[in-house]
This record gives C-alpha cells, sequence and structure tokens, in this order.
C-alpha cells in the first residue's frame, strides 16, 4: 500500500512538473520577443560638437546580454534618448538590426571618448554595421539625432561609464 502511495505520488509529481515547463514556456518564449528596457542611468551622456554640447539620457548595456538584446523590439524612443554599449575592452564591433523596427545611428566611441564613426542602422537588416577601427563604446540613438546634433567623427563623449571605463583602457 504504501508503495502505491508513492508511485501516485511521483506520478503527481512527474505531471505537475511537466505542467509547469509547458506553462512556463510559452512565457519564455513571449520575453524573448519583447522589448528590452533598461534603467535610464542618472547622469546624462554628453557630446561636445562644433554646435555645443548636446546631452542625451541614455540606458547602459554593459553585460554580453544587454548588448545582445540590445534596442531590439523597440518600436519608439524619445529624440533625446539612447543606449550606450560598453564592452570590455577595445575591439574591433559589428551590429546588425535584426529584430530592430527602428531606423538608427550607431556612434562608434573610442576609449578616450572620441566619436571615430556614425554609421546607419537598417530596420531588420542582418548586414553587419561597424567601423574600421576598434572601439570601446557605441551609442544607438533614432535615426538623424546624430545629424540634428551635429556629431561628427572627433567630437568628445562624456558620461561616467566612459570616463571610468576609458581609464582602465590601454587601447
Amino acid at each position: 500500500m504504501l508503495r502505491k502511495s508513492l508511485l501516485a505520488l511521483a506520478a503527481i509529481a512527474a505531471i505537475l512538473g511537466g505542467l509547469n515547463y509547458f506553462l512556463h514556456l510559452p512565457q519564455s518564449s513571449i520575453a524573448a520577443s519583447q522589448a528590452m528596457r533598461l534603467p535610464v542611468d542618472p547622469a546624462p551622456l554628453v557630446v561636445t560638437t562644433s554646435t555645443g554640447e548636446h546631452a542625451f539620457q541614455i540606458e547602459i548595456a554593459d553585460d554580453s546580454s544587454e548588448r545582445s538584446a540590445g534596442l531590439m523590439f523597440r518600436e519608439t524612443m524619445d529624440d533625446d534618448h539612447g543606449m550606450l554599449f560598453v564592452f570590455e575592452q577595445s575591439r574591433p564591433v559589428s551590429f546588425w538590426m535584426r529584430n530592430t523596427p527602428m531606423p538608427l545611428d550607431l556612434v562608434f566611441i573610442d576609449a578616450n571618448g572620441a566619436v571615430r564613426d556614425i554609421l546607419p542602422g537598417e530596420p531588420f537588416s542582418e548586414t553587419p554595421i561597424g567601423p574600421a577601427a576598434p572601439v570601446k563604446f557605441v551609442l544607438e540613438l533614432k535615426r538623424g539625432m546624430a545629424d540634428m546634433a551635429g556629431i561628427k567623427p572627433g567630437d568628445a563623449v562624456r558620461h561616467p561609464a566612459i570616463g571610468v571605463a576609458g581609464s582602465q583602457d590601454p587601447g
């Protein structure tokens, strides 16, 4: 009798475990197709251009999972908003726009906070986008915002994440 009860409990546990697996599977799939939203950093990112200083409110993607998700699935973003991708060290980088419905400006920044290149990101494109030189940071903005702010290669970018990370990178 005890053996039958234990077998019955084991069967119920297996069924509930399987049911739990199937109940959570769709939620994982849904989460994978939703936009990641990171906290807005309290310090604005400031770009000094020939027309003056331009501030952006940014989310910081500084680990591999955040950098992989980036702005995928985002349909809108404020003009003064962006996402700063922070890499551990300067390196060649390339981005693509898979699952990204918004056209973007990708601003490539070296370890010292200097803009190296600005390239357009086309919605849903899987074509790699990257500068010729290694960089440590990439700032994604809504398409046209870099031009509107007058951002050009050589301009200086300031933010605590760049200052701290830039000081630890030999190049």
